[in-house]
């Protein structure tokens, strides 16, 4: 298995009247050493839940989860939990070390990633109250609690922004004491059903170009995964991704479908993607960043 190794000058001038005499220098003040850079920064730490090994990589402190196993190189990842080593188990712990040390840019960089996508993923959460707000297919959406129920459709109802610089709404037959729970499954179920619709839309548009066929739409809830695809033709698609806009959406879909030719991820697969996708790499890469509350 191969090793994971996935910072003016202003003046003013004109001739003066009369001579002026020079000011006499300034006294010379002997300037202050440098502070080290570990006394002007303070260390940073990373803490993995699990963690069992400490190691201090360059001024950072970094506890890492330890695991043995049934492997034949070390392997590193970085999760929002922090850094898991995982070694072989003739593999000397100093060895580890070594590559801990060689590697500390690479994962110094990914531990700071991870933390910032974790503050990006805990400012989306969303918390389901009447004028909450939330995005769907890349635009924002407030939600609006109508005890009432000022309107025929069952459960919810989409309504689109009155004004352009208004906000679509999505309103919902609840009492405006509803509990948050009422109101976040009320809302989902209403998402859940527009992402269903889009993504066998999507599907049927990509399916006949791609040359396959697909058997089954299913609604995926995983928390690290926006598609997979089965060789029995099923494929799952993340229900969260009708948060995202239209071109990240067909970008999964796109993905899953092109499985049905090549279970992998070989050029060949690629190629497939490209087909009907030349700028398949920017919208994977939007993927990546895109902030979407999970686990709720």
């Amino acid at each position: 298995m191969q090793r994971f190794l996935q910072l003016a000058l202003d003046f003013l001038g004109g001739p003066d009247p009369e001579p002026l005499r020079p000011a006499p220098p300034p006294p010379v003040v002997a300037a202050a050493p440098a502070l080290p850079m570990s006394q002007v920064f303070q260390p940073a730490a990373w803490h993995h839940p699990r963690a069992n090994r400490m190691l201090r990589l360059g001024s950072c402190e970094v506890a890492y989860e330890f695991k043995r196993g049934k492997r034949r190189t070390i392997g590193l990842s970085v999760s929002p939990d922090g850094l898991s080593v995982s070694a072989p188990r003739w593999t000397p712990v100093g060895e580890v070390e070594a590559l801990l040390h060689d590697k500390s840019a690479w994962v110094l960089e990914k531990l700071q990633n991870a933390r910032e996508r974790a503050g990006e993923m805990a400012q989306a959460r969303i918390t389901w109250a009447d004028g909450a707000e939330f995005d769907y297919l890349g635009e924002r959406l407030r939600l609006v609690l109508d005890p009432a129920h000022g309107f025929t459709q069952v459960g919810a109802v989409f309504e689109a922004a009155a004004a352009p610089a208004a906000l679509a709404t999505l309103r919902l037959g609840l009492a405006r004491n509803a509990a948050e729970s009422q109101i976040r499954d009320a809302a989902q179920a209403w998402l859940m059903k527009q992402a269903k619709g889009l993504f066998a839309q999507r599907l049927d548009h990509f399916a006949p170009q791609l040359g396959v066929r697909y058997t089954k739409l299913r609604l995926s809830s995983a928390g690290t995964r926006w598609g997979s695809a089965s060789a029995d033709g099923t494929i799952r698609l993340n229900w969260r991704l009708i948060h995202l806009k239209l071109e990240m959406v067909d970008y999964v879909v796109v993905h899953e479908l092109s499985h049905l030719h090549h279970m992998d991820h070989s050029p060949q697969f690629w190629d497939v993607v490209a087909s009907v996708m030349p700028d398949h790499a920017q919208r994977r890469k939007a993927l990546r960043s895109a902030a979407v509350p999970l686990g709720e």
